[in-house]
């Protein structure tokens, strides 16, 4: 039996664009014991409404939660709005400011004469109104369209609930399309995909074979194909696929015996909407193949920007050094030099280069040049990455105010839109990206957009380590075409030049394998043992380290099954950091227990929470009562997590090697296995290596960390801005 409130709706003490509310609501009556209490009183509701006013009666269903900063709120899963049927109720909710012209009196004269049937008689039959005094052939007219609008959105409400919609989903189709809404669904019920971007391809597809579209419909045909396309970048970092490959895996999405005529039709169809492009027997989603050609005018127009030109810059430079009391090399003079004067600038390097050292001498170069103080230089630059963690590094090596790429932007999550965009530009002088290699070609599109034609732009990152988890190789492409200005820091810097973990970074870059750099110092050792040896190994590594800082330590793995992967360690070494006692609480989340003092990793944007992908915390609290809450600690900020977003989290006791990019650990051990074949290559091993500033182990077979140097075919992804940039944009 479903749990009801029925009663008033108050007030709104949030609403946001997708139908969101939280509110008050006064409780009449209700079927739960638990919930009687409230009866005469208000409690607070969340969930999500088309329209709600403080007339109408309303049946909430849903459960009763325990919210912990806002108390008890009953959590509304969907809802019904009861038609007025006593005369006085009829009479306020004519009143009730939706039928302008219509006040009290007219309201009584109204009801007095069609009863308590007023309002079925005003939707069929609205010509009785005529029969009233004082009520003319505009307030008839006026009271019909009105309540016919008032009815017919709540109707569409109802009936995507009947074909399959939550409320939520409800809510977002009728907020986009209105009044056209079954319209659509009757029409092409696949545009949703396109349209809104909560609701994917198989809930919709699931929904129009239950309405009876066939399942070889042209429609149907060509969602899939724009889907497939777009997982199929998701997946493989490809911006573009070839015409077979669309068609095969298009087949086993449908499940259907696909025909290739039929194919080719809906392909053609999809090139005519102009929501694919078709180059050289390429084809390409619209919006990537116009985010790669805006990036390749962008760089272009800002080449033909003139040079900054200062005249003592070198004595500056001389400056910098007494200041940040360091000696520059000539890679890092060049770099300073040409970041501070040219338009657009890529600075790359590796580990220990001295990359940071770089944005440090940029920025403060600029701040002596403009004769800012430093709250003034912050509203003229911009420092950015393209996550939380690493814009976090990039202001505690700074010293200046760092954020992600989607902060500066002004990213609505709820809308995925960005406010600083080509119509409402951002003003700032110069923009800093760290950690360029993770920015994706969508994001870097968004980014260039939403800067000024003038805005100077420098690109700091290592084009050696893992790509953009989206589609995309900007940061490569770039340098690679040969085309744009490139400062190379090949100098080492960070760590002493005797660095073996350094050594090996850039022997990975060459793919060489040199005995000599393992176990011939302190920082670097390699553990030779079988598969099944790895957790035995992993012991007597990680008991050394039990009483260091859990975020100077880190276990880094390539893949998350098999039984050495991330899954298997995290419970095996939960065992070894944070054992069962019985003063930690438990709690048990799907097949994971986690324990307090466990440390976990964040997987998800929190913006509102401050907490974002990749960040790592320690639980500090359980509550595993009726109400099932965890209190995980990040750096002083407690985030408290419900049932509802328990999968934000996981496990951080062995993390991937993804995950990890723009980190480091004081210490990093990392096995290298035959069966992780899958996910050995060559900038994963690179990316996981230079996650060490003082001491790496690996553990595991010389022939595996052979093969993964070796490996390259990983980090090959077909994109078109390097081409764009030699050969010009046909």
């Amino acid at each position: 039996m479903e749990t009801y409130i029925k009663g008033n709706y108050r007030k709104s003490i949030y609403q946001n664009e997708s139908g969101y509310i939280i509110g008050i609501f006064k409780v009449k009556e209700t079927n739960s014991e638990d919930l009687e209490i409230y009866i005469g009183r208000t409690i607070t509701f969340t969930g999500y409404f088309h329209e709600l006013n403080d007339t109408d009666t309303y049946c909430l269903y849903g459960n009763l939660v325990n919210h912990v900063r806002y108390g008890e709120q009953f959590n509304v899963s969907r809802y019904e709005r009861c038609q007025p049927e006593e005369k006085d109720a009829i009479v306020e909710f004519l009143t009730s400011g939706i039928f302008k012209g219509i006040g009290e009196k007219k309201a009584k004269k109204i009801v007095d004469v069609l009863g308590k049937d007023t309002l079925p008689i005003i939707l069929e039959h609205p010509d009785n109104l005529l029969l009233i005094p004082t009520i003319t052939q505009k307030n008839a007219d006026l009271l019909h369209s009105k309540l016919v609008e008032y009815e017919f959105s709540y109707q569409t409400i109802l009936a995507l609930g009947n074909l399959g919609f939550t409320t939520k989903e409800a809510m977002l189709v009728y907020n986009y399309y209105k009044e056209k809404t079954m319209q659509v669904i009757d029409e092409n019920i696949y545009r949703i995909v396109e349209d809104i971007l909560e609701i994917n391809f198989k809930k919709i597809d699931a929904i129009a074979l239950k309405m009876g579209i066939k399942a070889d419909d042209d429609r149907r045909i060509q969602a899939g194909i724009l889907y497939m396309i777009e997982e199929l970048g998701n997946i493989t970092g490809h911006c573009y696929f070839l015409e077979d490959e669309v068609f095969q895996t298009t087949s086993r999405l449908l499940k259907i015996t696909l025909e290739q005529e039929q194919f080719a039709h809906a392909l053609e169809q999809l090139q005519l909407d102009f929501k694919i492009i078709k180059k050289d027997d390429c084809y390409y989603l619209k919006a990537l193949y116009d985010a790669e050609v805006n990036i390749v005018r962008r760089i272009m127009l800002l080449h033909k920007e003139e040079d900054v030109v200062q005249n003592k810059i070198g004595e500056k430079i001389k400056e910098l050094e007494k200041f940040f009391q360091i000696s520059y090399n000539e890679d890092q003079k060049k770099a300073i030099q040409q970041g501070y004067s040219k338009p657009f600038t890529i600075i790359t390097g590796g580990p220990g280069s001295g990359k940071t050292t770089i944005i440090k001498g940029i920025t403060e170069l600029y701040r002596i040049f403009h004769k800012l103080n430093y709250e003034a230089l912050q509203e003229e630059i911009a420092l950015l990455a393209p996550t939380g963690r690493a814009s976090k590094r990039m202001s505690e090596a700074t010293k200046l105010q760092a954020q992600t790429i989607h902060r500066f932007l002004k990213w609505n999550k709820e809308t995925n839109k960005f406010a600083v965009n080509e119509r409402n530009k951002s003003d700032v002088k110069l923009v800093i990206v760290d950690e360029a290699s993770m920015v994706d070609t969508l994001l870097f599109d968004h980014l260039l957009k939403g800067l000024s034609y003038k805005t100077r732009l420098i690109l700091v990152g290592d084009d050696h380590q893992l790509p953009s988890v989206g589609p995309g190789q900007v940061l490569r492409d770039l340098i690679e075409s040969e085309q744009v200005n490139v400062c190379y820091l090949k100098e080492l810097y960070r760590q002493s030049e005797d660095s073996h973990i350094l050594a090996l970074a850039y022997h990975i870059q060459d793919q060489i394998i040199d005995p000599n750099d393992f176990n011939v110092a302190e920082d670097l050792t390699f553990i030779s043992c079988k598969d099944d040896q790895i957790k035995a190994k992993l012991t007597d590594i990680c008991m050394t380290y039990q009483d260091i800082d859990e975020k100077n330590f880190q276990v880094l793995a390539p893949m998350y099954k098999t039984k050495n992967g991330i899954d298997e360690l995290n419970r095996f070494l939960q065992d070894i950091f944070n054992p069962k006692a019985e003063n930690k609480k438990e709690l048990i989340v799907g097949e994971v227990l986690y324990r307090e003092q466990d440390k976990v990793i964040q997987l998800t944007n929190m913006p509102d929470e401050n907490v974002y992908n990749g960040d790592i915390g320690t639980i500090v609290k359980i509550e595993n009562g009726n109400q099932k809450r965890i209190y995980i600690d990040f750096d002083g900020n407690v985030v408290v997590y419900t049932a509802s977003n328990f999968a934000k989290f996981k496990h951080g006791f062995a993390i991937s090697i993804h995950k990890s990019q723009g980190s480091e650990f004081d210490v990093v051990a990392m096995p290298i296995v035959p069966n992780y074949r899958k996910m050995l290559y060559q900038r994963l091993i690179y990316t996981g290596v230079t996650r060490a500033k003082k001491k790496l182990y690996l553990l595991g077979s010389m022939e595996a960390l052979a093969m993964a140097i070796k490996n390259q075919e990983n980090d090959s992804r077909r994109t078109t801005i390097k081409k764009f940039l030699q050969e010009g944009i046909k």
